[in-house]
């Protein structure tokens, strides 16, 4: 099934309380639009829509707070991995110029007394906003939910077992990423747009809505495709690591967000996405599963974290 934007429509209900035929189904759905596009539009996802409103708002507040207020949570020396990172500081792979957005990033609560905790950067509040910290880790708790419960899904469709992906995203390294794009006012540098063309670093991406168009796919035909928002949805992507460990079985689509018309280039714009990242020391080695005649390995052992610092250095986070 598709949506009328062209991207196949998957129900997570299916999956999650489903008979064993629909599970099956989703499965196998769900499998093929990564194998192809690598993009799926999923209904039923399980974050409350009171939830996704309340973290906008609370993003919208932060976003128009002051630049020296802002600027107080953006932290040096952590690339960008907890707190604020400014205007025109990230650019895509191989690009020069910054991208025209601003974002915020939660990272992982880990609540359980797993050690892994020492190993993350703690949480930044805003002393402006009261609510802001803990709706945000509202949020990622929901989004960290639905995740693992596609990666059940991914799992049994490489042919692993259900719960392969649990050990290594369990208190895993994600971000929630709050983005503001700016309106658009006076010249731009030249190549410069609101998110230049890149694949994802992660597993799977989970986006939540937009406040305005902007976002395209490129299709296998070479073409870009635009995506706008789909009620009662959110847009799931493969990212690079899930890419590299089924040795390019699933797809890792390029993406990008383009500047709008002239007519709207004086409104902000507004996007949720949950990177799902596993712990830094799951190993990306490519499954063997995926390695045969036709496929030989195409890319060396790497470790996540390995993987993460080298794509940080590519995006301009890490000096």
């Amino acid at each position: 099934m598709s949506t009328p934007k062209g991207i196949p429509s998957v129900d997570l209900a299916d999956f999650v309380k489903g008979t064993p035929q629909q599970r099956e189904q989703f499965v196998q759905d769900l499998g093929n639009a990564y194998e192809t596009i690598g993009f799926v539009a999923v209904r039923n996802h399980g974050i409350p829509q009171e939830l996704i409103d309340a973290l906008y708002a609370e993003m919208k507040a932060f976003f128009a707070l002051p630049t020296e207020v802002k600027a107080k949570y953006e932290i040096e020396g952590i690339a960008g991995q907890r707190g604020y990172t400014s205007f025109g500081k990230e650019h895509a792979k191989g690009m020069k110029a910054g991208d025209l957005k601003e974002f915020w990033h939660f990272g992982q609560f880990v609540e359980d007394g797993d050690p892994i905790k020492a190993e993350y950067i703690d949480n930044v509040a805003v002393e402006e906003l009261p609510n802001f910290l803990k709706i945000g880790r509202d949020a990622y708790k929901s989004f960290e939910n639905s995740g693992q419960e596609l990666l059940k899904a991914i799992a049994l469709f490489l042919g692993l077992e259900e719960n392969y992906f649990h050990e290594f995203v369990h208190n895993g390294n994600s971000i929630l990423r709050p983005l503001h794009y700016p309106p658009i006012q006076g010249e731009v540098e030249p190549g410069a747009v609101r998110a230049g063309a890149h694949e994802d670093i992660n597993l799977i991406t989970l986006l939540v809505g937009a406040s305005a168009d902007g976002l395209e796919v490129l299709n296998k035909n070479n073409e870009w495709v635009a995506v706008t928002e789909i009620q009662d949805h959110i847009v799931v992507n493969v990212g690079d690591m899930l890419q590299r460990l089924t040795n390019n079985r699933l797809k890792s689509t390029t993406h990008r967000v383009v500047n709008p018309p002239a007519a709207e280039m004086g409104k902000s714009r507004y996007s949720v996405p949950f990177f799902l990242h596993p712990k830094p020391t799951m190993p990306l080695n490519c499954l063997a599963s995926c390695i045969d005649e036709e496929h030989p390995q195409v890319y060396t052992d790497i470790t996540a974290g390995d993987y993460l610092m080298e794509r940080l250095r590519e995006i301009g986070l890490v000096k």
